[in-house]
C-alpha cells in the first residue's frame, strides 16, 4: 500500500467551490447505487465512481483524487478498518464511515473514529425512512469535506485488555464537594475525548458529557472510553445522583440535564424535541447547569459542527461557571467552539492536550 503515499496532503484540505468529490467504497452494488442516488440531488456533489475493496480503492484514489471517501467497514480482501489505518498514515482524507447497527458494528465504527474516521452514518435498516437518510448522508459528508484531517502513525488497540496501559493522569488532589465538570462535541469528538478524559484522575468532581451519537451507541462509547480511563464512565441514566470519579454520557437520542436531588446533583433523562438541531443537545445540559446558580462548575465546549453548546454555555459563563473552548488549530471541526467564542461564552481557547489539565486548575 506504500504507492497509495501523495506528495499532496489533505490534511489543510478545503472544499473546492464548484463540487464535492466523492468516491464510494463499498463492496454493495446497491449500496452503491443508493448513495450515488442520494448525492445526485444536490448539485454540490460530484460522484467520481466506485470501488469494491480496498484495493480497487487506493487505485481508484490515486486515478481520480477525490476530496471524500466514504467507506464501508466490512469489505473483502481488506478489511474497512484496516484499509483506514493506512489512508491515514500515507494519505490523510476526509472518510465518513458506513456501518451496521449490530454490536460488533458500533464497536467498529467507535475505533474508526478514534483512527482519524470524521463521521460515520448506520446502513439503511428499513426504520428510517431513505430521504431523511438522505439528507443526513449529504449534512455529514458537507460538514466532512471543510474538516481538518491530520495523519496517524500510531493506533489504539482495537480489542482493549487488563494489560491495557492508561493515560497518566493529571497529578491533583481535589474536593468535589459541591462541583461539576460539563463537557459538549460532536463532530471529532470521540477523538477529542480520548484525549481529555482519560487524563482524570479518579479524585475528579462529576463530569457530565453530550457528545452528538445515536441510540446504543453512547453505551458502547462509554464501555470503551470505560477501560481507557481511571474514572468510572457510564452512559447516563434517568435518576442517577452524580459521583466523584465518574463521567456520565449522555445516552443517544434522549435529552440530558442536571438537577438538584435529595442527595446532591443528579440526572434527568428523558425525551423531548430536538434542539440545536440535535438530541442530545449541549445546550440542554448547559443551560440546566446554569439554572443550579453555583459558580462550582467548569464547562468545556470541543469540536463540532454548527452552533449546539453555544448559548447554553453563555449562559453558564453569565452565571459565573468557569468556561473554555477548544481553539481552532485542534479542532477537526471549529464550528461549536467558533460559535461560543462569537456569543462571548468562552472565558479562555485552549489546545485539546491542554483541556482536562486547564479544567481541573479552576477545581482547585
Amino acid at each position: 500500500m506504500a504507492e497509495l503515499n501523495s506528495s499532496t496532503s489533505l490534511s489543510s484540505y478545503s472544499v473546492s467551490k464548484k463540487k464535492i468529490k466523492v468516491l464510494i467504497v463499498d463492496d454493495s452494488a446497491l449500496m452503491c447505487a443508493m448513495i450515488r442516488s442520494a448525492l445526485l440531488e444536490d448539485e454540490e456533489f460530484e460522484v467520481l465512481g466506485y470501488a469494491h475493496d480496498p484495493y480497487e480503492a487506493r487505485e481508484k484514489i490515486k486515478q481520480l483524487n477525490p476530496d471524500i471517501i466514504t467507506l464501508d467497514i466490512q469489505m473483502p480482501k481488506m478489511d474497512g478498518l484496516t484499509f483506514l489505518e493506512k489512508i491515514m498514515t500515507l494519505r490523510p482524507m476526509p472518510v465518513v464511515m458506513l456501518s451496521s447497527l449490530t454490536e460488533k458494528g458500533r464497536q467498529e465504527t467507535l475505533y474508526a473514529l478514534e483512527c482519524g474516521a470524521l463521521d460515520y452514518l448506520c446502513k439503511p435498516d428499513g426504520q428510517i425512512a431513505l430521504n431523511d437518510w438522505a439528507i443526513e448522508l449529504r449534512q455529514k459528508l458537507k460538514a466532512a469535506a471543510v474538516a481538518k484531517v491530520k495523519s496517524h502513525q500510531t493506533f489504539p488497540a482495537y480489542q482493549e485488555t487488563q494489560d491495557t496501559k492508561l493515560q497518566k493522569p493529571v497529578d491533583m488532589k481535589l474536593s468535589a464537594t459541591g462541583r461539576l465538570i460539563a463537557i459538549g462535541s460532536s463532530t471529532g469528538g470521540v477523538e477529542a475525548l480520548n484525549d481529555v478524559i482519560p487524563y482524570f484522575p479518579v479524585s475528579t468532581p462529576p463530569v457530565v458529557v453530550v457528545q452528538h451519537m445515536p441510540e446504543k451507541f453512547t453505551s458502547s462509547f462509554a464501555n470503551r472510553l470505560n477501560t481507557l480511563s481511571h474514572m468510572h464512565v457510564v452512559e447516563a441514566q434517568d435518576g442517577m445522583t452524580l459521583k466523584q470519579g465518574t463521567v456520565y454520557i449522555a445516552p443517544g437520542n434522549k435529552q440530558m440535564e442536571i438537577v438538584k436531588g435529595p442527595q446532591g446533583y443528579m440526572t434527568v433523562v428523558r425525551d423531548g424535541e430536538l434542539c440545536s438541531g440535535h438530541k442530545p443537545s449541549v445546550d440542554i445540559l448547559f443551560f440546566s447547569l446554569a439554572k443550579l446558580g453555583t459558580e462550582k462548575i467548569s464547562a468545556a465546549i470541543l469540536t463540532g459542527m454548527g452552533k449546539d453548546g453555544a448559548a447554553g454555555l453563555k449562559a453558564l459563563r453569565d452565571s459565573g461557571a468557569f468556561t473554555i473552548g477548544q481553539n481552532e488549530d485542534t479542532c477537526v471541526v471549529y464550528g461549536m467552539p467558533k460559535a461560543a467564542q462569537q456569543l462571548g461564552a468562552v472565558k479562555k481557547e485552549v489546545s485539546i492536550n491542554q483541556i482536562a489539565i486547564t479544567l481541573l486548575n479552576n477545581e482547585l
